[in-house]
């Protein structure tokens, strides 16, 4: 099937969703007219570009008898104005093209976001602290909200983990956005207890990871063994005297989440399900997509936590994303949340990659 006959359908599916959402009887019924109406947003901007291709292509075809019209000066309007239209059904042609492209289930969602110090010792726990304001800060740019899940802080203030909920009030397409900052951050600069001057290197991990929702993952209760502790802060400093922090083990995986952040034992225990209902999602979308990340694996946006992703060299006033060998100056407004247009780009570069598969 051509591009072309793929969009005809789209278009006629578009139709047919503007007659169901008009229909009284799917109106009555909001769980229906909810699916509906979100099946036609996801199509709109496809339909719509298709649409102004075809209105392009018909003004060409008006366009082309001018072209041998008599008068000189006519047949130069004519030459000017299919040079724009030529330009601009290109453009629409390669916009229709990544808009075909098979999208990602998860990019609508919100996210967890996991930051940990890596090597480097306490400098690296000060970097993991400063890409947890740099991502904070780029939430406030979109007007998305940070929750905080857990916190491990260091002694000397920075941290060696921290789990958050990033959400949009709306349809934000949080995933969508942060999807590609999974992986090793490496940072190289002077550490403020260096008293010689010399350069560190050290290195955080972060983990962008889909929101699991209630019919994502299945958890067996036979499954969970759940201890109740008192809250410890840094240096074991007790956080509170009651018994409300929560830690969760999911036997078949082994995987431990605790949660100490609120003084109700009832809302750690909420949060740290929600954690760990995202990790096992995790889990089976890395078991689903390991094939054709083997397959693509010099590709952006595989996902891989263990590869470095980026480095933030501040002697040098840069910072530089491996992965598409991209390079930006001014590193204070990169680390104040200003990195759209980086993410633009990882986003360009995978598109690109898609679409050679494509062909």
């Amino acid at each position: 099937m051509s591009m072309f006959d793929k969009l005809a359908e789209v278009e006629d599916r578009f139709r047919d969703l503007e007659v169901q959402l008009a229909d009284p009887d799917v109106l009555a019924k909001q769980q229906v007219f909810l699916k509906l109406a979100k099946e036609r947003a996801d199509i709109e901007e496809l339909v719509a570009t298709y649409r102004e291709y075809q209105k392009t292509a018909n003004e060409l075809a008006e366009n082309a008898p001018l072209l041998r019209e008599a008068d000189a000066d006519l047949r130069q309007m004519a030459k000017e104005e299919e040079q724009r239209l030529l330009a601009r059904r290109e453009e629409l042609d390669g916009k229709l093209k990544v808009l075909l492209l098979p999208k990602d289930k998860n990019d609508d969602k919100n996210i967890v976001l996991e930051i940990r110090a890596g090597t480097g010792g306490e400098e690296a726990a000060l970097f993991a602290a400063d890409l947890f304001r740099m991502y904070g800060r780029f939430a406030e740019r979109k007007q998305w909200r940070v929750e905080l899940l857990s916190l491990s802080e260091a002694a000397a203030g920075g941290i060696k983990e921290v789990i958050a909920m990033i959400s949009a009030p709306t349809s934000g397409k949080v995933y969508s956005e942060l999807k590609y900052e999974s992986g090793v951050h490496r940072v190289q600069r002077v550490p403020e207890t260096e008293a010689q001057g010399r350069i560190h290197t050290s290195a955080a991990t972060v983990a962008v990871l889909p929101e699991a929702e209630d019919v994502d993952v299945k958890i067996e209760e036979k499954d969970l063994r759940i201890e109740v502790m008192r809250s410890g802060g840094p240096g074991g400093q007790s956080v509170n005297t009651t018994d409300s922090a929560v830690q969760i083990m999911h036997i078949p995986s082994g995987i431990i989440v605790r949660c100490q952040q609120e003084k109700s034992q009832h809302k750690n225990r909420a949060t740290a399900m929600r954690i760990l209902k995202t990790k096992l999602l995790d889990i089976e979308r890395e078991k689903q997509e390991s094939a054709e990340r083997e397959a693509r694996r010099s590709q952006v946006g595989s996902g891989d936590r263990s590869e470095k992703i980026r480095t933030y060299n501040f002697p040098q006033d840069r910072v530089t994303d491996h992965r598409i060998g991209l390079t930006r100056h001014n590193i204070q407004k990169f680390m104040d949340g200003d990195l759209q247009d980086v993410i633009d780009a990882l986003r360009a570069h995978h598109q690109a990659e898609l679409l050679k598969g494509e062909t």
